[in-house]
């Protein structure tokens, strides 16, 4: 079905509604690269009109992938809640809009928006992302509340838990460890204790489990370790007797990119029993740890949808959202710049989809996080991240990612520093995880209202992990 809308008399024509939807989308260098953003603003206008139009129901049958070739569609259609979609099922894109702003300052905007979550489809919410400015996607995420739980609950409203990256590059434990010590003393780990390990060898993440866990235990902190190895790796150790809290996984939007992760649904609910049997949660048995980010379907070059027509990327990463809600996950993020400039250029580009992942994870019904990053060859800084995580703490999203110094040795790139994340929470109000603010509570290390304290490492438990020992 083609569209057609004028704007200062010159007439656009858009061929479907993978046309619109990319076309709709704000600019961003990927989609530029893909070959379907719109030429103009004044197309991309046009595009926004259009879309706005369209009924949220025609999602359920003019579909953006194919249903026969892939299994990520057949997820999204086959789950689909009709009865959830019911009180919304009348809306066009711009009516849902208009509702969600609606709802969004009600008392109980948290509930309404939960009801409809599950009618929800991810081609839906990214749609009307598109027609919504910044605020908008603000407010509504704001109002939107998805907790998850395994040692620490994830997502309670005015809370802002933390990912603790300590990565080294040859994963040397002392090193690991003098991180880990840093980030414990500025309140950061509530979210994971996350090591990207230098390898994928099953021994060296045994090995990096075994630190954690350690450390988990000799200290008696109450979170969740993880080491981001392949999703099969985790598998093994499983298998092993490894002491494994969470399974990491990188997923995308479509079949053809998940393959490209050497991922499928299955393994992923495979993984997602597999650490669920071992029951080492204490608060909650969610297991999972997904990372996503615009512009992976592209780079794997399996972006391509209906009549071999490139999809956005913002529309696809909001498919991979679908794939995360399957799985009840413990943490869900969107590394939002980490690709690099080929997909979205510059600290605005990033901004924005920053704001647009955390709506539409959050919409969907995930405790969605965002590694607040940039790469140093994109038009970009840390003034940007600021910006970003600013704008973050105000949606309510529910973790971002914090390493030593703002700067990952391991990986280069640029993240949040500790700092960082004790600035949001001084500014905003916001509180860590209560689980490890009663921790920290308990050492001297944050009063009642979670501030976080000075320490004197002479006197503190902690002295031992700051010795190397």
């Amino acid at each position: 079905m083609g569209y057609r809308q004028t704007v200062s008399g010159t007439t656009y024509t858009f061929d479907g509604l993978v046309d619109v939807l990319a076309k709709a989308t704000p600019l961003r260098s990927g989609d530029q690269l893909a070959g379907c953003a719109a030429g103009s603003d004044a197309e991309r206008a046009a595009a926004a009109w259009v879309l706005a139009d369209i009924p949220l129901a025609a999602f359920l049958s003019d579909l953006v992938v194919p249903y026969e070739t892939d299994e990520v569609t057949r997820l999204i259609v086959d789950g689909h809640d009709r009865e959830a979609f019911r009180p919304i099922a009348h809306l066009t894109v711009g009516d849902f809009r208009d509702w969600l702003l609606d709802n969004a300052s009600r008392g109980d905007a948290a509930v309404r928006l939960a009801a409809v979550g599950p009618g929800l489809t991810p081609e839906m919410v990214a749609a009307v992302s598109k027609i919504m400015r910044n605020q908008d996607l603000i407010l509504v995420a704001a109002a939107a509340t998805a907790t998850a739980a395994f040692r620490t609950t994830i997502g309670l409203p005015r809370r802002l838990a933390t990912r603790l990256q300590p990565n080294h590059p040859t994963d040397d434990p002392r090193g690991i460890a003098a991180a880990l010590l840093d980030g414990l003393l500025l309140g950061c780990g509530d979210a994971v204790i996350g090591v990207n390990p230098a390898t994928d060898s099953p021994a060296a993440a045994s090995d990096l489990l075994h630190l954690l866990d350690d450390i988990r235990e000799r200290f008696a902190i109450p979170v969740q370790s993880c080491v981001l190895c392949h999703v099969t790796t985790t598998m093994g150790l499983i298998d092993r007797g490894a002491p494994v809290d969470l399974v990491f996984q990188s997923i995308a939007g479509t079949e053809g990119a998940n393959a490209a992760f050497g991922t499928s649904l299955a393994m992923l609910a495979e993984a997602d029993e597999a650490a669920r049997s071992l029951h080492r949660g204490t608060v909650g048995d969610n297991v999972m740890y997904l990372e996503t980010g615009q512009g992976s379907a592209l780079s794997a070059g399996a972006h391509l949808g209906v009549g071999g027509k490139p999809v956005d990327q913002q529309t696809l990463e909001a498919r991979a959202y679908a794939v995360a809600r399957a799985l009840r996950p413990l943490l869900v993020d969107s590394v939002v710049g980490f690709i690099g400039p080929e997909y979205l250029y510059d600290g605005k580009q990033i901004i924005r989809a920053g704001l647009e992942d955390n709506f539409c994870g959050k919409l969907l019904g995930l405790p969605m996080g965002v590694d607040v990053c940039y790469t140093n060859h994109a038009e970009a800084d840390q003034d940007d991240m600021d910006t970003l995580l600013t704008l973050l703490g105000v949606a309510g999203t529910a973790f971002v990612i914090a390493v030593p110094g703002a700067d990952d040795v391991m990986l280069g790139y640029q993240s949040l520093s500790f700092h960082d994340a004790l600035y949001v929470r001084q500014a905003l109000g916001l509180r860590p995880a209560p689980e490890f603010e009663a921790w920290l509570a308990g050492l001297g290390m944050a009063d009642a209202e979670g501030h976080i304290l000075p320490v004197d490492l002479a006197t503190s438990p902690l002295r031992e992990l700051a010795a190397g020992r």
